[in-house]
């Protein structure tokens, strides 16, 4: 049997990683609405589209291209974005998973800057280099999204270039449009290091965060 695209729950102390399910709604829905300000470049359900949205993501985990989940913050308890894996690339054995995506992201206003990102993007990269051997993983955005890609930086991965026309335009008023898209990569050698970048950061972070809920 050939490698199985499945996200297991990623417990961090900022936030957990559960694998996606319509028991997320009430609280995704919420945060959805709560400052769609910065979602210029990210198409973002709202609070009535939050249903279908969960359809449409168990949808693609169900065709095995995607491994959707809910980001919960541990301090509240409550959901507050999604993130997910997709687009897996196997050796040509296809028994061994070779490369990850780590997209379809999105935070509630309230829950941008305060580390969950950072965590939830750590906990990812560690699965997906530690647990299932990837020797690549890549990142995407719209190259417009400045906020977004500096976000990518930090959290250590590498600038590769710009894809022209690359993917379909999820800003908001592009449908039917396409997008150039900016690319990032971390690889499996720069992991280590990394890995050492990100728990520092999160060192610093956790000392300025509440105990989670128990």
């Amino acid at each position: 049997m050939g490698f199985v695209l499945e996200g297991p729950e990623l417990a961090g102390s900022l936030v957990r990683l559960e694998p996606l399910g319509h028991h997320h709604a009430a609280d995704l829905a919420v945060a959805a609405e709560a400052d769609r300000a910065s979602y210029r470049f990210t198409w973002v359900p709202t609070a009535d589209e939050v249903e279908s949205y969960i359809d449409a993501q168990l949808a693609r985990a169900a065709s095995g291209k995607l491994a959707p989940y809910a980001q919960v913050d541990r301090a509240t308890g409550r959901a507050v974005g999604a993130t997910a894996y997709w687009e897996p690339r196997l050796w040509p054995d296809e028994e061994r998973l070779c490369a990850i995506e780590v997209g379809f992201t999105w935070l509630a206003g309230s829950a941008q800057g305060t580390g969950v990102n950072t965590e939830a993007k750590y906990l990812l990269f560690r699965h997906a280099f530690e647990n299932w051997g990837v020797a690549r993983l890549d990142l995407k955005t719209d190259a417009r999204n400045a906020r977004s890609r500096a976000a990518i930086e930090g959290v250590g991965a590498r600038f590769e270039g710009v894809l022209r026309n690359w993917s379909r335009s999820w800003a908001p008023g592009e449908d039917g449009m396409l997008r150039d898209s900016a690319v990032f990569s971390i690889t499996a050698d720069e992991w280590p290091d990394r890995r050492t970048h990100l728990e520092h950061r999160l060192a610093r972070r956790r000392r300025r965060r509440p105990s989670p809920v128990r």
